[in-house]
């Protein structure tokens, strides 16, 4: 009888899609791999012709052969569906996603966390979903969601990024170039990171601490090896559940260290006798937060914190130091804003009196986001693309393709941030869930805005005293790890302005 009310169920939701013209995500077109088993051996050397490291490429491929919907087969069992419209994009934030927005990732960051149960209490705000992912957000998000949080913070963000400003000198060769901007910006973003979160300063721009086995250097590798691990063990048969393998090697090892750092500083701070107004501060002082979450949300900060940061800024210089004309519009508002190097970035600066700048970021997330999109799991049964994709289903969008496609912007490869102004009239037409760098919704990167007000106050900084010039490769790529990279040094020559 059940199997009967079934079959009756399907063959009525048939009709229904048949009448309304709406295919079943069977029909949707994508790559299946060899006999239907999974195109993850596509992404495997040497068999493959994709990579876990260009999946930018492998988007525009998989938009050009099959269009702006992609159900791509991983393995029996587990599909990806690709999303390059942003109407589809918009439609899964609005409507596809409920209440407690789920995502598929870190899983293996997951496991290490579940296996030291005498330090951690659950997988963390990054794994984790459901009523369990909320109440931890809900909980550490608060010293960071309110904007004027974040703006309570300019000041310490400002007197650093002045500090880095005054030992760039000591980092030129003999052409005032740098040849990996790149590692300066690292070691900026990690000691904003542990002043903001932590109360501490790491003492990153010391010579010392350029040692491989510094503190800092070790903490800086650690992060990018646990950002590097995230792809490769989210996907594919995930071997890592059943036996060590070296990918997850690298993790463990890379977690183990910044959980010791991390419990060394939540230590010191629980002794502390003077109590400051850090992140881990208001952790500690929440009676709803449990030490061992603490731990946990500490070792997240770190793995988002230094890298996104870093590279997003990077990206900006590369775009910034290609065009003279950018440039000069960017020093003619950082000298309105800043006369002296003595002034200050103040609220009232960073909220309305830098839209060139502003535009200047917003322009290098759209050729350069963080990562290629966003990844979601439907709570219930959505129409996509003309497409009934069922509930449980990953869906993924594709923004960095998106974003450099003609029927969303009028030369896309162009960087030009004028785009973005409120004068262009063109602007409005800009479809909203185009450039959505950080994610979007209840799920979006918990530091955001801390992450953008770093690197404005960086660009303004910069530009305010260097003129920059471009010596890298003719064009920079990416590397698609889990946060996007530059593929090559970014090497940037610094010229004092009077």
């Amino acid at each position: 009888m059940l199997r009967r009310i079934k079959n009756f169920t399907r063959k009525f939701q048939t009709e229904i899609l048949v009448k309304n013209d709406i295919k079943s995500m069977d029909m949707m077109p994508g790559p299946r791999g060899f006999l239907g088993l999974g195109n993850v051996f596509n992404y495997t050397k040497p068999f493959g012709k994709y990579s876990w490291l260009d999946l930018h490429k492998s988007g525009m491929d998989k938009y050009r052969k099959y269009g702006s919907i992609v159900c791509e087969r991983m393995v029996p069992g587990f599909s990806i569906v690709w999303l390059y419209d942003p109407n589809d994009i918009a439609q899964i934030f609005n409507d596809g996603i409920g209440n407690f927005p789920c995502r598929r990732s870190h899983l293996a960051l997951q496991k290490y966390r579940q296996d030291r149960p005498e330090t951690y209490r659950s997988g963390g705000i990054l794994p984790t979903n459901g009523q369990e992912w909320w109440k931890l957000r809900s909980e550490f998000q608060k010293g960071l969601s309110s904007p004027q949080n974040v703006r309570n913070l300019l000041p310490q963000t400002d007197d650093m990024v002045r500090e880095f400003i005054s030992v760039l000198p000591s980092r030129f060769d003999n052409d005032c170039t740098i040849q990996d901007f790149v590692s300066e910006l690292e070691r900026l973003s990690l000691e904003l990171t542990c002043l903001i979160a932590f109360d501490q300063r790491m003492n990153s721009f010391a010579e010392e601490e350029r040692d491989p086995n510094s503190r800092t250097s070790r903490l800086i590798i650690a992060s990018d090896n646990s950002n590097d691990a995230v792809l490769p063990t989210d996907q594919g048969l995930q071997l890592w559940r059943f036996f060590e393998t070296p990918t997850y090697k690298k993790l463990r090892k890379a977690q183990e260290y910044k959980e010791k750092i991390v419990i060394e500083f939540i230590q010191k701070k629980a002794y502390q006798k003077d109590k400051g107004n850090s992140l881990l501060d208001q952790y500690l002082n929440n009676p709803n937060i449990n030490v061992k979450d603490i731990v946990g949300m500490s070792a997240d900060l770190l793995l988002g914190g230094i890298h996104t940061t870093s590279f997003s800024t990077s990206f900006a210089m590369y775009h910034i130091a290609r065009n003279e004309r950018i440039q000069n519009l960017l020093h003619q508002e950082a000298m309105k804003v800043l006369p002296t190097f003595d002034d200050k970035v103040t609220t009232q600066v960073m909220n309305s009196e830098i839209p060139y700048t502003r535009a200047v970021l917003k322009e290098t997330f759209r050729l350069n986001p963080v990562s290629i999109g966003v990844g979601r799991i439907l709570n219930h049964d959505t129409i996509l693309g003309g497409y009934l994709v069922p509930k449980d289903t990953t869906v993924v969008t594709q923004n960095f393709v998106a974003c450099r496609l003609e029927e969303n912007f009028s030369d896309p490869l162009t960087f030009l941030p004028e785009r973005w102004l409120k004068t262009n009239h063109q602007k409005s037409n800009i479809h909203p869930y185009l450039v959505i760098p950080f994610g979007h919704g209840m799920r979006s990167c918990i530091a955001r805005r801390l992450a953008e007000q770093a690197i404005l106050t960086v660009v303004l900084r910069i530009l305010r005293d260097y003129k920059l010039e471009w010596k890298g490769c003719e064009e920079l790529d990416i590397s698609t790890r889990l946060i996007n990279r530059p593929k090559s040094d970014v090497t940037i020559k610094f010229i004092k302005r009077n």
